[in-house]
């Protein structure tokens, strides 16, 4: 499999199969069409799952929210719909999977969302109430790492980054790196080999 064919490559180089199916996220029932050369095409991957599950979303501060890496959208979809009163940003490199996720905010009449390209912080502005991310670990250590230790500097005071990453995969490093950039990192949960991780931007 060469790069462009990846999911996070700008252009996967796939023969287009769209599908649509539904799940269940933070209580509502999300309609979604995924299609090939995007990740978890068939349904919403474990990590998001338990990601999305054990998110503490009340003690966040006022602010839009950021899912960094969004694929076909089941992290930010699922956030704007139970939060309609706050702005979620979803950004991706993969502009097959964006156009995904625009199909899949309108299908599900989702409107407090802007979904534009980005690779990592490249197009973004400001500064968010949390950061969300299932990072694209086939992609490297280094675009993974980059997307933990940016990521101070687009939060909030008292913001939030919160990671899936599984063991083998990266978490124990993943955790140091989130420790060392903000001086704290606490694992929310262990499930299946999962590590779900969080850092605040602490307001000194």
């Amino acid at each position: 499999m060469t790069d462009n064919q990846f999911y996070y490559s700008k252009h996967p180089d796939v023969v287009s199969d769209p599908i649509e199916w539904n799940f269940p996220l933070l209580g509502n029932n999300i309609k979604f069409t995924s299609d090939n050369g995007v990740f978890s095409k068939k349904t919403v991957d474990y990590g998001t799952r338990v990601l999305l599950g054990n998110i503490d979303f009340e003690k966040m501060p006022a602010g839009k929210i950021l899912d960094l890496g969004c694929g076909y959208g089941p992290i930010g979809l699922a956030i704007a719909k139970k939060f309609p009163s706050r702005t979620v940003e979803m950004v991706d490199v993969n502009e097959l999977a964006l156009a995904l996720a625009e199909q899949n905010a309108a299908n599900n009449k989702i409107e407090n969302v802007q979904i534009y390209a980005s690779d990592a912080y490249q197009n973004v502005e400001g500064q968010f109430a949390a950061i969300i991310t299932n990072p694209p670990v086939r992609a490297g250590k280094k675009v993974v790492d980059t997307m933990i230790s940016e990521s101070i500097d687009h939060l909030l005071p008292n913001g939030t980054l919160s990671v899936v990453l599984q063991k083998k995969q990266g978490a124990p490093s993943a955790k140091k790196l989130m420790t060392e950039v903000f001086g704290n990192c606490e694992i929310l949960k262990r499930d299946k080999g999962y590590y779900i991780l969080e850092s605040i931007k602490e307001d000194n």
